[in-house]
């Protein structure tokens, strides 16, 4: 995603938000809900980033119930479940669906279309969720203890792992690309070639896996090893962010074990700072 913040003059500037209009997001899964609401607690705290703030306040989240996938894992960072962060939310009970209303919003679309909603929940369509829960539950074929990881990443800070991953990493950034709580980005300024006076700001993202992302003036880098860059996203995920925000940064989705070449992703790297051993193809 790339876009422009803001056009400049030598008498100032004006903001643009020329790309934000209102959208449905259709679709949305629990984990990913969960990946938004870590979003807002970074960028909408202050200081409040205003076009983050504007996309989501033009955004309707409209969520939709899941099976777990061959790789996800969200029943261990309790992220499974959402009961915020959406207007309305739908549940697939087979035959029909439950819903969840979850701001004024969601009633106004409700409302909208009454004929297609039953007010009245009976005891069968709860008898007929816990049993659609309990059947969920039991399809979850991979997982972790993430409770124990914000120590284990604290312990592990010097560990010989990060290296031994290091050295197969590929500096991708396909981690980043897909990770729901990624949110490192760029910010660069285009002058026009006719006026050096003027120009636009443009804000893009980013990906801290890349090595030139802690690149600054000087040559100097913060970050110019790939062990360094791993154990800062393994870090954000599985002990900063909860640390901060009080929420896991990792949201069980599995798109890293789906998504990296190399099978460097959150199950493997925690099982090898539990084990001391990088695990063999």
């Amino acid at each position: 995603m790339r876009f422009t913040m803001m056009h400049f003059n030598e008498k100032g500037f004006t903001p643009d938000y020329s790309m934000i209009e209102k959208r449905v997001v259709l679709g949305v899964h629990p984990c990913e809900i969960h990946g938004l609401l870590i979003l807002d607690d970074i960028f909408m705290r202050d200081p409040v980033d205003p076009y983050y703030a504007e996309l989501r306040q033009n955004t309707a989240i409209v969520g939709f119930s899941c099976l777990p996938t061959e790789n996800s894992f969200c029943q261990s960072t309790d992220t499974d479940i959402v009961e915020e962060g959406f207007d309305l939310f739908f549940v697939n009970l087979g035959e029909y669906y439950l819903v969840w209303v979850g701001t004024s919003l969601g009633h106004d679309m409700i409302y909208e279309r009454e004929d297609f909603f039953d007010e009245d929940v009976t005891y069968d369509d709860i008898q007929k969720y816990v049993k659609w829960r309990y059947n969920r539950n039991n399809m979850f074929k991979k997982g972790f203890e993430f409770d124990s990881m914000p120590d284990i990443m604290e312990l592990s800070y010097e560990s010989e792992i990060w290296d031994k991953f290091a050295e197969i990493c590929l500096s991708c950034g396909q981690c980043s690309m897909v990770c729901p709580t990624c949110n490192c980005y760029n910010v660069t300024d285009v002058f026009d070639i006719t006026n050096e006076t003027t120009g636009r700001r443009d804000r893009f993202w980013d990906s801290c896996m890349f090595v030139d992302y802690s690149l600054v003036a000087g040559g100097h880098n913060f970050r110019s090893s790939r062990a360094d860059r791993l154990r800062l996203w393994y870090g954000h995920k599985l002990k900063t962010f909860g640390k901060n925000y009080g929420r896991p940064g990792c949201v069980g989705c599995g798109r890293c074990v789906e998504t990296c070449p190399v099978e460097i992703n959150v199950l493997t790297v925690s099982d090898a700072l539990i084990t001391r051993e990088v695990p063999k193809k």
